[in-house]
């Protein structure tokens, strides 16, 4: 098996959307998005067995399981991550992969050449983000994943000239900040938001992502709430 023709199953479960995706090498077998007000714990393995059902393949068909290891949602990344370590200890033969989610939103728009923010809203006036270039469909970093204000984020240096903005607020932030520059632009809605799919492709060219399921970690970028709270209770 070559590392470019790797099965791969894929679950994104970091925002509001459930989505899962199988591809095989750079084809897309099956993929579903869906924006659900269900947890991601009642959605998320009935739509992977849903999955592999549709396309004839099991799990011994697959090489790796790719999970979006954040920033975004405590609850639903920790129950991607989980879902991805259960099924790998079932499995010891399927590889596991983390990938973070700005990464995954970036590829999204893997078409467009030029500069992408990938931006997801932490809590008011707090983001998530990171910026990457595109060329010729690959995705390269510009800046790591942060969690900082949107001031901070948007007066950075390489806000110039040609850019497009992708994830939960980037309708919001190109509305409130750059609703009279042209040169910003945001994702179009069916590629805005996250898709499993785009897991998949990441994994497909930084096979250096792929790892054993008992090492795969969530990537918070910031404290949890019990984290915080025990913080404050060991404040003298």
């Amino acid at each position: 098996m070559e590392m470019t023709d790797l099965k791969i199953l894929a679950i994104d479960t970091s925002g509001k959307i459930a989505s899962v995706a199988i591809t095989d090498a750079d084809k897309l077998l099956w993929e579903k998005t869906v924006f659900t007000k269900l947890t991601h714990s009642q959605v998320i393995l009935p739509m992977v067995s849903k999955a592999l059902e549709e396309t004839g393949l099991d799990y011994p068909d697959i090489d790796c399981i790719a999970a979006a290891k954040g920033p975004g949602s405590y609850t639903g990344l920790r129950i991607g991550v989980g879902a991805v370590k259960g099924i790998c200890m079932g499995a010891p033969h399927i590889k596991a992969a983390g990938v973070s989610t700005l990464m995954a939103l970036a590829y999204n728009v893997s078409a467009y050449e030029g500069k992408i923010a990938a931006v997801m809203r932490a809590r008011p006036k707090i983001i998530y983000g990171a910026v990457f270039e595109c060329k010729g469909g690959r995705i390269t970093r510009v800046t790591e994943d942060k969690v900082c204000g949107e001031e901070e984020f948007f007066s950075q240096d390489f806000f110039t000239g040609r850019i497009m903005l992708v994830g939960d607020c980037a309708y919001e932030i190109k509305a409130a900040r750059f609703a009279d520059n042209d040169e910003v632009i945001t994702a179009p809605a069916n590629a805005v938001l996250q898709r499993a799919s785009s897991l998949c492709m990441a994994v497909n060219d930084n096979t250096e992502l792929l790892c054993e399921a008992d090492v795969l970690e969530v990537s918070y970028l910031q404290a949890t709430k019990a984290e915080k709270d025990k913080a404050h209770r060991d404040i003298p």
